[in-house]
């Protein structure tokens, strides 16, 4: 009986749509781990759009910033906390006054980054 290997597909034959802005990467990286956390394996079905990156190059990415010093970690706690809920903080709340420019200064220094690896248009 023949034996079959699995050959995975290169990245140029699958289409692939990079991400508008930091901020529709970041929330895609959010579901993709809450889905990891709930046991879902990834897996492209025929005639979808793969994204140019896995989740995990974002989270590299802001981790990286952080390392560098170039957000902190107040900054990643804003990018989880509001990540989760699926929404950025908005700020004409007086709560989320502060958390909204830490949003922006968190995502404006993440698009440079995702920028440059094409994983943002």
């Amino acid at each position: 009986m023949p034996r079959f290997r699995f050959v995975p597909r290169t990245s140029g034959e699958v289409p692939t749509a990079p991400f508008v802005d930091a901020g529709q990467a970041w929330f895609w990286f959010i579901r993709c781990q809450r889905a990891r956390d709930d046991g879902v394996r990834f897996e492209n079905a025929p005639g979808m759009m793969a994204r140019p990156c896995d989740p995990d190059d974002i989270y590299r990415a802001a981790v990286g910033l952080k390392r560098r010093g170039r957000i902190g970690g107040e900054h990643l706690s804003v990018l989880a906390t509001f990540g989760v809920c699926g929404r950025p903080p908005d700020r004409r709340c007086p709560d989320e006054e502060r958390p909204a420019r830490l949003w922006e200064e968190a995502l404006d220094s993440l698009t440079t980054v995702l920028k440059a690896k094409g994983i943002v248009e």
